[in-house]
């Protein structure tokens, strides 16, 4: 027998929520509701989707791959219904984003602000996140990361200009230290390393000579998961660091901090928005992508 697809719909918010309370507030009912449908929907299918406690609900083996398999096409569903119900009005509805912590151009401020003037019924749901994962699984409309990093099958919306990584230390550093003349010198030096979690290997530094990319071990005096706390140690003098041109912008302007081993620091394509290719587009979306496009002329 195949499954009530509004049943699917209600499985996709659970395995988004993983709260069967959080799922029924979106959709206006009881959560007792929803968890006669998750029911009724494993008695159809004939395995478990859920596993429930009375703290947390998690998906099953069976639940993630079924959740994996059909949340594209839910996803797709509700973007034209969403279009066709707001054709003829102004984007609205909620706009979940997940966006890279080092999109520096894209979080400053200035384009989503603007953003969310022009589009008052617009709720910008903004995580701000260096996982990758798949977005369209995790029930986000659209993502901002490097080029790079983006799959194939998505469409990608430049955000910024091309990009660099570098490597830069204080002044004061640099006169106590001296200023190392080629990536391997970095072994003599006290570095400020960074990373997206505690149990994530450092933010690798990686450099480019004659062509050829390289990437160098360096042994760091200090690691971070916080980027801001990477910058003030720079311009603290306790070593150098490295990372994203953008993210030192301010202090380098300021003559705080300044840049090392720029020969060996090349260029490469910068941060996309990017989101799944539907034929039907939601609304708000579209706004983004129009809002972005204009913003960079």
């Amino acid at each position: 027998m195949m499954p009530d697809f509004n049943a699917l719909a209600v499985f996709a918010l659970v395995a988004e929520e993983r709260n069967f309370r959080a799922a029924a507030d979106r959709m206006g009912v009881t959560r007792s509701a929803v968890s006669q449908t998750i029911r009724r929907l494993e008695e159809t299918l004939g395995i478990a989707l859920v596993s429930r406690t009375t703290r947390s609900v998690s998906l099953t083996e069976a639940g993630e791959r079924l959740y994996a398999e059909t949340a594209p096409a839910l996803s797709d569903m509700r973007g034209a219904v969403e279009a066709a119900a707001n054709r003829q009005d102004r984007p609205r509805g909620k706009l979940n984003l997940a966006v890279s912590s080092i999109a520096e151009s894209f979080l400053s401020g200035p384009l989503l602000a603007a953003f969310a003037e022009e589009n008052p019924d617009v709720k910008l749901h903004i995580t701000v996140t260096d996982e990758e994962f798949d977005i369209v699984a995790e029930g986000y409309d659209a993502g901002v990361r490097l080029g790079e990093v983006i799959a194939q099958d998505m469409i990608a919306v430049p955000v910024s200009g091309n990009q660099r990584q570098l490597a830069v230390a204080s002044p004061a550093y640099l006169k106590r230290f001296g200023t190392p003349a080629h990536p391997r010198d970095l072994g003599q030096h006290r570095c400020i390393g960074w990373r997206v979690g505690p149990h994530v290997a450092p933010y690798r530094w990686e450099f480019a000579e004659d062509g050829k990319e390289f990437a160098v071990a360096v042994s760091d005096t200090i690691t971070t998961t916080d980027m801001a706390l990477m910058v003030s140690l720079s311009i603290a003098g306790a070593g150098i660091s490295f990372g994203m041109e953008d993210t030192f912008r301010q202090p380098l302007a300021r003559g705080e901090l300044v840049p090392v081993l720029e020969d060996f620091c090349p260029w490469f394509p910068g941060f996309y928005l990017y989101y799944p290719s539907r034929r039907n587009m939601a609304p708000k979306l579209r706004a983004l992508v129009d809002h972005l496009r204009q913003f960079r002329k």
